[in-house]
């Protein structure tokens, strides 16, 4: 199945790509982790869907961020080697994640852990549609600005 992006200008994209630079450096610092640079030539984004950062933090680590319209997630550059590495592995997670919750029948009586759980599974789907789609990893993502 093909990713249909809904049409954007150049202005929303932009827009969307800043708004969700900005959410990933809130969710990072909210998580006591300071970036110091986005390396926006390993970033990728799918607007108005998943952005896919690669930070260095002050402590000299780097790290893979998702977020946009997924779960916001982080992990270490161990995780992956490139963006769509990276997805795969939140993919992954996030169905591992939705599996336990699942397993928990306790957690399973809950509406709310119900619908999280599907949700986490809606989303690595999606998201491993993204990774498995070769025609959207062709050509790099338009390098953005730290600000």
């Amino acid at each position: 199945m093909a990713i249909q992006l809904p049409p954007m200008s150049q202005e929303e994209t932009s827009k969307w790509v800043r708004e969700q630079f900005q959410a990933a450096n809130k969710f990072l610092a909210e998580n006591g982790i300071i970036s110091d640079r986005v390396l926006t030539k390993d970033s990728r984004y799918l607007a108005p869907y998943v952005a896919v950062w690669k930070f260095t933090t002050q402590d000299r680590k780097e790290l893979w961020l998702v977020n946009g319209d997924v779960p916001t997630d982080v992990t270490g550059k161990k995780a992956a080697d490139n963006a769509r590495d990276a997805l795969r592995y939140f993919s992954f997670q996030w169905q591992l994640k939705a599996q336990n919750l699942m397993a928990d029948e306790q957690a399973m009586a809950d509406p709310t852990k119900r619908q999280y759980a599907n949700y986490l599974v809606n989303r690595a789907e999606t998201i491993y549609e993204v990774v498995d789609s070769p025609d959207l990893w062709e050509a790099p993502a338009e390098d953005q600005s730290n600000g």
